[in-house]
């Protein structure tokens, strides 16, 4: 594992498992297997998309990108992330990504869920993936480079459409069709 994944995992890791355990505790004490196997594969697939994203900070803007070796746009970073971190296809535009998998209310993010931005006067123009703390990675505009914000910015707040959490079954139906 590269030292920045390393790194990366280590800062991310206890919000992850934060996340986790306040899902766990709403859940039947009952079921407590059925729980830890959930979150298990919650953590996993979250850390995935979490390191796979953050290793791209800093990748320059590059419209209709798909690749960083030659720059990404908001969709091509997201499309990419999920490709790498947990083999999942997703639509090439963030409209086309607004419609995959389940809505998710703005209190319920979880880190890996798609967060969308209305940015160029039309809804779901912008796409980015939910870290937790109410942080997201995405890739912003020409002449920029992939970057970690903070929702909390008047900007983001002004501009949030929703958000969507992306059900593997889902995708990899979609992808076969």
């Amino acid at each position: 594992m590269s030292a920045l994944r390393t790194i990366t995992l280590s800062l991310l890791l206890p919000l992850l498992l934060g996340a986790s355990a306040a899902h766990a505790a709403e859940q039947d004490n009952s079921d407590a297997s059925g729980v830890l196997q959930r979150i298990s594969s919650f953590t996993d697939r979250a850390t995935s998309l979490a390191i796979e994203a953050m290793s791209l900070v800093g990748i320059h803007y590059r419209r209709g990108g798909n690749s960083p070796e030659h720059g990404l746009d908001c969709s091509g970073l997201v499309r990419y992330v999920f490709k790498q971190s947990n083999d999942i296809d997703l639509p090439r535009t963030s409209v086309e990504m607004s419609r995959v998998g389940e809505q998710v209310d703005k209190k319920d993010l979880q880190p890996g869920d798609l967060v969308f931005f209305n940015t160029l006067r039309r809804t779901f123009s912008h796409v980015g993936i939910y870290l937790g703390d109410n942080k997201f990675i995405h890739a912003p505009t020409p002449g920029s480079a992939v970057r970690i914000e903070s929702m909390d910015l008047n900007y983001w707040k002004a501009r949030f459409n929703g958000a969507r959490r992306v059900l593997e079954s889902e995708t990899n139906e979609s992808s076969r069709r």
